[in-house]
């Protein structure tokens, strides 16, 4: 396995449990920690989505860099 193909399934699996942190934080935490799991599901929310931006942030910077070392 290459260091791009880890790094993008690293990427996918923390972007999965960021969505799943979110969906807990804000559905499924018991009333005695509401406040944290409503702090920790918004920052689910962020990481899910800042994730995939950051994947496809890296797939350019690594083909260019593919492409500058080819040249």
């Amino acid at each position: 396995m290459s260091l791009k193909t880890f790094h993008l399934l690293f990427v996918a699996i923390t972007t999965l449990l960021c969505v799943f942190v979110a969906v807990w934080g804000l559905n499924f935490a018991t009333p005695s920690i509401a406040d944290f799991a409503q702090k920790l599901g918004i920052a689910g929310i962020v990481g899910a989505l800042i994730m995939p931006v950051y994947g496809v942030y890296f797939c350019g910077k690594i083909k260019k860099l593919s492409s500058d070392l080819e040249s």
